[in-house]
């Protein structure tokens, strides 16, 4: 066909951060395409060229790796939120913990870092206790297509937990009810919250037959439109209030795997100092608290804040200031023996890693949901003073290419 005298044969050579597979070009250029696998022979279109890689879309395969399976959801390759439900999950696991290595050895230039196994948890499907949908023109749920802002509308998810997955099927809205973001998150007692993101100050009209909160988030501040603005979520047998707008992990059964392994990572002393950055609503204090002298706590966001100190208010050895990290940590002259961070995804900003550096802990314990920013980060950290003893990976996101990594660093 004539079409087809434009598309590129590439053999694909591995995957990459990101979820796309990586082949060369004739004339030595990386080429990225997603829903590869290593070993394929495929034919492209080239979708974008720069001077230093390309971008293409697989439009035929010459050869099929052993190792692709068929996918079990029918939006997947149109929808933007999986990227691997093509491989087998053993083989999901074994591609991030390479992807961290790599990362690691290339931007942090670490030769041969120690990477344990991936930590994963019972549930491959259907484990997230929060998901954000975003509205189609005609005011159905959706998600964002791959590097677009173009809503694929979606009649089946099999992430979300039972409870968000009989919600959102029931949702529908005026396209013109000024709403962004839907985000249906679901509590440790089945306890559904919807909560609905908008730049428009205008509230929207919302009629439910359904038992569940309700929550709308503007520049103006939350209102509650039924029932309560939180939910309560149990790890490890403790109770986090979580409110409308506050971060928490979305998978459970992995957090609690993340916190036990975080615990080990803590030295044995009676009179322990711990500083928790980006603490959010206190998920790791909560646990050190009954096990140090004193615990301090760092956070930005205001329904975080608050919900710290809700989940927290039964210690009397944990403060929390409220701000940005790289605002209040050249602030502090007080010793830790341990900085437990956890920043966005954006990683820490050089002043915050440089006060940090400052402070001189013995250990610092890096929690990341993005391996090249935690390389770039353990890289400073290296000229800082500090050696990387381990990375652990967590799937936190079975099927997509997010992973979340523990990273111990100590004083050389």
């Amino acid at each position: 066909m004539a079409g087809n005298q434009q598309w590129i044969e590439v053999k694909l050579e591995k995957v990459v951060y990101g979820g796309d597979a990586m082949g060369r070009l004739a004339d030595g250029r990386a080429i990225f395409v997603p829903f590869g696998l290593p070993g394929e022979v495929v034919r492209v279109e080239i979708v974008e060229e720069k001077r230093g890689h390309a971008r293409g879309l697989i439009r035929e395969w010459e050869s099929v790796s052993p190792q692709r399976i068929k996918a079990r959801c029918k939006h997947y390759g149109e929808c933007g939120g999986c990227h691997y439900q093509h491989l087998a999950y053993d083989q999901q696991r074994a591609v991030k913990r390479e992807v961290i290595y790599e990362q690691l050895e290339r931007i942090a230039g670490i030769k041969k870092p120690l990477v344990n196994e991936v930590i994963s948890g019972d549930r491959h499907w259907n484990y997230r206790n929060s998901l954000q949908f975003h509205l189609s023109p005609s005011g159905k749920l959706g998600f964002l297509a791959a590097g677009t802002h173009q809503v694929v509308e979606i009649s089946e998810c099999h992430l979300p937990e039972a409870m968000i997955d009989q919600v959102w099927k029931q949702l529908e809205f005026d396209p013109e009810s000024g709403i962004e973001r839907i985000e249906i998150s679901q509590g440790s007692d089945e306890e559904v919250m919807i909560s609905l993101h908008s730049s428009s100050l205008e509230m929207p009209e919302m009629e439910m037959d359904l038992p569940v909160s309700a929550v709308h988030l503007s520049p103006a501040g939350k209102v509650v439109l039924a029932g309560d603005d939180y939910l309560l979520l149990e790890v490890l047998g403790k109770f986090f209030k979580v409110s409308a707008g506050s971060f928490f992990q979305v998978n459970i059964g992995v957090a609690e795997k993340l916190v036990e392994h975080v615990l080990d990572l803590l030295p044995e002393k009676t009179d322990l100092s711990v500083l928790d950055l980006y603490c959010g609503v206190g998920l790791f204090s909560k646990f050190i608290a009954p096990r140090a002298a004193l615990v301090t706590g760092i956070e930005l966001a205001e329904s975080a804040c608050e919900d710290f100190a809700d989940n927290l208010q039964e210690f009397d050895n944990v403060s929390l200031y409220v701000g940005a990290a790289e605002a209040v940590l050249p602030t502090l002259n007080q010793k830790f023996d341990v900085v437990i961070a956890d920043p966005p995804r954006a990683g820490l900003q050089r002043e915050a890693l440089d006060a940090l550096a400052k402070l001189s802990p013995e250990k610092v314990i890096y929690v990341s949901c993005d391996p090249s920013t935690l390389a770039r980060d353990i890289k400073r950290l290296i000229e800082k003073g500090y050696q990387l003893r381990q990375a652990t990976p967590f799937d936190m996101f079975p099927q997509t290419y997010h992973v979340e990594t523990v990273a111990l660093l100590t004083r050389k």
